[in-house]
């Protein structure tokens, strides 16, 4: 007989579907009523597709008394009254891409639907007034608390987050109709807000002084995405069904999924977490694809990592105290914050003596999906080609040929139109750095010796590379300059034998010239 085929929710966010139409779910629950009986305003922040929306919808049926929905789940044994409140939710994803009208549209759209279930005051204009009277009647009406659920709030202001003019319209826009959560307290039951980021000049992080940010709290660690621990005991049969289609163990379809999926951490201690989006698709399509990157081209992303001249070897392995990378997004003032609630990169370690946090890109997906944006500004070719010559290029490294390698990469340059401001070494070292990182090897760039620094060092299975660039030298001066300074004495105890690659860019021709590779 068959096995029945899972049902995996992908691209469904609301609770009651994905319970009624028996779609896999990762219990929340627990997390969900502790959440609700510890503080009455709750903010949360994670990535993009992590969950952000299906837990406000568990809110939302949790709230509207829906026990049905939550039978043999932990909530059922948790929750003995199941009272039904008067839930208002706004998903504000609806209002991306928005000037001041269509913002103005969509928040008036949101509140004529609730204003259909309890009126509308005639003197109730503005956003602002018809939320607050719609607190007040739908409190009157049935006699008890309203819970308010605003799902992505920052939605409409991170297109706009570094144009001044719009932002401050916007926001202003957005504070106002948040400012009604302080004045109807009497009114409300429970207030929660989702989203990516922190804007501290939102009123709801100013007036709302009381507001209970969970975002890096150890408790709700795990409260998006999956832990090890749930895939090991809720989707112990997905994992055999994958191994099975892929032909290999269940131990190694689980390294795979750790090495793609895995590495989040938004505290620390934390559990290892998943990016669940990524992770249903891969069960879902029975292979390793890239699915969170692929779902979002972090345009702004680029272009931020331009504004502040990051250069791609920056963005992994940051060192940073919380209050840095939990900062208010439209002052800051380096891009760590933007890169951590963006979830390009993610809490690895903490030293508590310091107090300092770990910052590191969270696994392959994330990596390889960065770096294969950013190769075009290093390197001007269609993106096929570059994907083909990076998959030989990995063979060639793999067989420890370093000299076919590098001859590659010399035919491939050679072929591709001029770029711009290539006239000095780091376009070279940054555009090294981004190829060997597509080929999944460990690599570094100025790596700090005791006699200097080497521009490059890389490491595969079998081989430690130390290369040193120059641009219109030579290899030999290359060499020296690697022997000179005895560079792989510091990398003496890495257990691996360290070949010494020295290469002259030819900046005329727009690729490597010569090359010299000593064991």
């Amino acid at each position: 007989m068959e096995a029945l085929q899972r049902l995996y929710p992908i691209g469904i966010q609301t609770f009651s579907e994905i319970r009624e139409k028996n779609y896999l779910y990762i219990d929340k629950t627990e997390y969900v009523y502790h959440m609700t009986h510890f503080a009455k305003y709750v903010f949360l922040s994670r990535p993009r597709r992590f969950g952000k929306s299906l837990l406000t919808s568990t809110l939302h049926s949790y709230f509207s008394g829906r026990k049905d929905l939550f039978q043999g789940l932990a909530m059922e044994r948790l929750e003995k009254d199941w009272t039904e409140y008067p839930v208002l939710h706004f998903d504000m994803s609806t209002a991306k891409h928005v000037d001041k009208e269509q913002l103005l549209q969509e928040l008036n759209l949101k509140l004529s639907e609730y204003e259909g279930v309890y009126g509308k005051g005639q003197e109730e204009i503005n956003p602002n007034q018809r939320l607050m009277g719609l607190i007040k009647r739908a409190y009157e009406q049935t006699g008890r608390q309203v819970v308010v659920l605003i799902d992505e709030y920052d939605a409409p202001l991170l297109d706009v987050v570094h144009e001044k003019e719009n932002l401050g319209v916007l926001r202003n826009i957005m504070r106002n109709f948040y400012s009604p959560l302080k004045a109807c307290d009497p009114y409300l039951k429970y207030v929660f807000l989702t989203g990516i980021t922190k804007f501290s000049q939102l009123s709801i992080f100013s007036e709302l002084n009381n507001i209970k940010n969970i975002s890096m709290d150890e408790p709700y660690a795990a409260i998006c995405g999956i832990t090890e621990d749930e895939m090991l005991t809720q989707m112990k049969e997905d994992m055999e069904m994958l191994a099975a289609k892929l032909n290999i163990s269940s131990e190694e379809v689980l390294l795979k999924l750790k090495e793609n999926y895995d590495g989040y951490h938004f505290t620390y201690p934390s559990p290892d977490i998943y990016n669940p989006f990524s992770l249903l698709n891969a069960f879902a399509d029975g292979k390793f694809g890239s699915y969170w990157f692929g779902s979002g081209t972090p345009t702004y992303l680029i272009r931020m990592l331009e504004k502040f001249g990051v250069e791609p070897s920056e963005i992994g392995n940051n060192h940073a105290e919380v209050s840095a990378f939990d900062a208010p997004t439209e002052t800051m003032t380096d891009i760590i914050p933007l890169l951590y609630q963006s979830g390009y990169i993610t809490i690895k370690d903490y030293d508590e003596s310091i107090d300092l946090y770990t910052l590191d890109i969270p696994n392959k997906e994330v990596r390889l999906g960065l770096m294969k944006s950013l190769l075009p500004n290093y390197v001007a070719s269609k993106t096929r080609e570059t994907t083909t010559m990076v998959a030989y290029l990995s063979r060639d490294i793999r067989n420890d040929d370093m000299d076919s390698a590098l001859r590659r990469l010399q035919t491939f340059l050679s072929t591709i139109p001029y770029c711009d401001n290539t006239r000095y070494e780091g376009h070279y070292q940054q555009m090294f750095y981004i190829i060997f990182s597509l080929l999944g090897s460990f690599v570094d760039v100025e790596v700090r010796t005791p006699r200097g620094r080497v521009d490059v060092v890389l490491r595969t299975k079998t081989t430690l590379y130390v290369m040193e660039l120059k641009l219109d030298r030579t290899a030999d001066e290359a060499m020296e300059q690697i022997n000179l300074k005895n560079y792989p004495e510091r990398f003496a105890l890495c257990g691996l034998p360290v070949v010494k690659v020295a290469i002259n860019f030819d900046s005329e021709r727009c690729t490597i010239g010569d090359w010299m590779i000593e064991k």
